[in-house]
């Protein structure tokens, strides 16, 4: 019998597989319209959807709903700024380690935090995700720098996201948390849009099309997934099933062609990474241990 739980996770699984496809697709239209432009022009047509779709909802409302959904949609706009910043000084390999740590710094900040202890299964499931990130991303070279720092404080914010999420859809409807989130989020981009200059360009209909895909799919449905999703399970569970999306970034990755008609080759050490990031996420979930 599936659980609501399993079923859950099934779903935040599919989301996050939406986001690994992502990966390529954003690497395709950032070469056609700026960062910041595409980042407002995307969480912006995903709470205009969201707040179409369920305006009678939003009358359920009260500020400190208010308070809480835009304290996960500041960590969220911070994650992902910090996350891009850190590019621009570091390797991409570094930035996906250490942004790969919070399946680690999830499990140890809740279990201070929410004071929820994760299981045996959990923990096994928590180291072979970080072996596994180690080998996708190649290994972090020693060479610590701002980039690092960036990224670091961007891994720490969505480790932030995701523990908060947990602890306030124990309080209010996730629902409207997650619309809360989206829409604070659009609104923090939009202003660093407009604070560095909107700058023109051609919207062709391919990067059209990757902003609707990428602003239906993978920010209004799976934000609001995820939001759902964490009320019925862990943090913990949540960080394993998230820290999938770079196995599925790999493995679009070797699918969907860049703008030069070239796709990425899997190495052996990718392979090894992606086996053990999803034999830890197995781990955690499949009852190999009997609980007395």
């Amino acid at each position: 019998m599936i659980t609501k739980r399993l079923q859950g996770e099934l779903l935040l699984l599919f989301v996050v597989a939406v986001w690994g496809a992502s990966f390529p697709l954003m690497r395709n239209v950032l070469s056609m319209m700026p960062f910041y432009a595409y980042t407002s022009i995307r969480f912006t047509i995903a709470a205009t959807v969201l707040v179409v779709i369920f305006w009678k909802r939003l009358k359920g409302i009260n500020p400190n709903l208010l308070i809480s959904g835009s304290i996960i949609g500041v960590l969220l706009f911070a994650g992902m700024y910090l996350q891009v910043m850190g590019l621009y000084f570091t390797t991409a390999s570094n930035s996906a380690f250490i942004t790969g740590l919070n399946v680690v710094m999830v499990p140890i900040i809740s279990a201070y935090i929410l004071k929820k202890r994760p299981d045996i299964q959990a923990v096994i499931g928590v180291v072979l995700a970080f072996l596994g990130i180690f080998f996708l991303s190649g290994g972090m070279k020693l060479n610590f720098n701002l980039g690092d720092i960036l990224t670091l404080i961007s891994a720490l914010c969505f480790t932030f996201q995701i523990i908060t999420i947990d602890k306030f859809t124990t309080e209010y409807d996730a629902v409207l948390l997650g619309i809360v989130q989206i829409a604070s989020a659009a609104i923090l981009f939009d202003i660093l849009y407009v604070c560095t200059g909107i700058q023109p360009f051609e919207m062709s209909n391919y990067a059209l099309l990757i902003l609707l895909i990428t602003a239906l799919l993978g920010t209004a449905l799976a934000f609001l997934v995820q939001t759902v999703v964490q009320e019925h399970t862990t943090p913990t569970r949540a960080a394993l099933i998230i820290i999938m999306e770079p196995v599925f970034g790999a493995i679009f990755s070797s699918i969907i062609p860049n703008m030069d008609g070239k796709i990425e080759v899997l190495t052996v050490t990718s392979i090894i990474g992606c086996t053990l990031v999803l034999s830890g996420m197995l781990v955690s979930e499949l009852p190999l241990f009997k609980r007395k």
